[in-house]
């Protein structure tokens, strides 16, 4: 009789333990993912609803299926944010929780305190969190039929989020009351953040799962910017990657960050190239700074200016007509004489980068840029030195004069 109770509560032992691991994974999330039976039921609507919706036609139920798809995302984020709060914080608050939970609990506080001053940017960012957090536990899941319908949702969502998050940027950099440099040029950090973001995690998921939407030029683009994921980069680097960065931009976020605000972000890559040709001092590597100034600068006037249909200045309109007449004329040695081409194209934008760095109210000293410009001019014949010399600043300097 011992034994056989002995045997009979031993086995009644090991199914308890494996219900109670059952309902452990249902009902508790674990450090890689969110497992909790709510979640997984307002998921599973959710996708229903996305599915219904993109399959839904336009003339009969699309108005419907949308209003079913937002009901049940507003209730998915609910459940996802109810779950940070109640699980993670009481978890972190007990002292017993995993480095992920503290880390998910410290970008929850991180995003939440926009709320007060930056609430648009708080609103997206929130949303794009929350998704983040539920994808990253279904992706090691490895639910195959689960991640694949999924991935559907989350890139059609986190294309708006993105999209929301750069639109608010754009309006910040168009606001002319803003006239304070430093919060501008945070901005713009933010900005070749956000698309560097956006680029490693949704591009990168679109291309693995084939989706449609993504153009051939985008994806050879996407593979020269995986070229700048490997190893150290130094700021010429940087200056390429976020020039990468914002040409596809072009083609994948056109209305959210126009043209005016791209030819900022533009402004903003090309001040930094000048900054470092001019403090490069090594020989070698100047040349090779100057080179990518060179492309950036035939970058910015053909992808961008050229395109530019409205110009508030009439005279900067102008300027621009008559410095393009003068590119289309070089570009027709391009052909018969490649070297020659290659000469005056460098000559004609120097000359007009040091016109617009002269005219502009730049606080940026670039004398040792201008300098350097003028020794190239002189090495391509384009600027003559005069044997007589004047006095400037109590030092004697040469006199230059510019060759026909």
């Amino acid at each position: 009789m011992e034994e056989k109770s002995l045997r009979i509560t031993g086995t009644d032992k090991t199914f308890f333990n494996k219900i109670t691991k059952t309902l452990t994974k249902m009902l508790i999330p674990t450090k890689i993912g969110i497992n909790g039976m709510l979640i997984s039921i307002k998921r599973n609507s959710l996708l229903k609803a996305f599915e219904a919706y993109e399959n839904s036609d336009e003339n009969y139920n699309q108005k419907e299926a949308e209003e079913k798809y937002d009901v049940a995302y507003e209730s998915y984020l609910e459940a996802l944010d109810k779950y940070v709060m109640d699980s993670i914080y009481k978890k972190v608050k007990n002292n017993t929780a995993s480095d992920f939970e503290k880390e998910a609990l410290s970008k929850y506080y991180e995003v939440t305190s926009l709320k007060e001053n930056e609430f648009v940017e708080y609103k997206n960012r929130k949303q794009k969190y929350l998704l983040e957090l539920d994808n990253e536990g279904i992706q090691i899941s490895r639910k195959e039929k689960l991640i694949e319908r999924y991935n559907q949702f989350y890139v059609s969502k986190m294309d708006t989020l993105y999209k929301g998050i750069l639109k608010n940027y754009s309006i910040k950099l168009a606001d002319t009351m803003n006239t304070y440099e430093a919060s501008k040029e945070w901005i713009y950090t933010k900005i070749f953040y956000t698309l560097e973001d956006y680029i490693q995690n949704i591009l990168s998921l679109k291309i693995r799962i084939g989706n449609d939407s993504v153009a051939k030029d985008v994806i050879k683009e996407y593979e020269n910017y995986e070229t700048y994921t490997v190893g150290k980069l130094d700021t010429k680097d940087m200056i390429e990657k976020n020039v990468l960065l914002l040409s596809i931009s072009r083609k994948l976020f056109t209305h959210s960050l126009p043209l005016i605000v791209a030819i900022q972000c533009y402004e903003k890559v090309l001040k930094d190239a000048r900054v470092l040709v001019q403090d490069t001092k090594i020989a070698t590597k100047r040349e090779k700074a100057y080179g990518m100034l060179i492309n950036l600068l035939e970058d910015y006037h053909v992808k961008l200016l050229s395109t530019k249909v409205y110009w508030e200045n009439a005279k900067e309109r102008e300027e621009f007509k008559s410095f393009w007449n003068k590119y289309k004329k070089v570009g027709e040695l391009k052909e018969t004489n490649f070297i020659e081409y290659v000469r005056k194209k460098e000559i004609l934008f120097i000359k007009n980068d040091m016109k617009k760095i002269k005219e502009s109210n730049t606080k940026t000293d670039y004398s040792k840029l201008i300098t350097y410009y003028k020794r190239k001019l002189i090495d391509y014949g384009a600027l003559r030195e005069l044997k007589n010399v004047c006095m400037s600043k109590g030092k004697y300097i040469k006199k230059l004069k510019e060759v026909a």
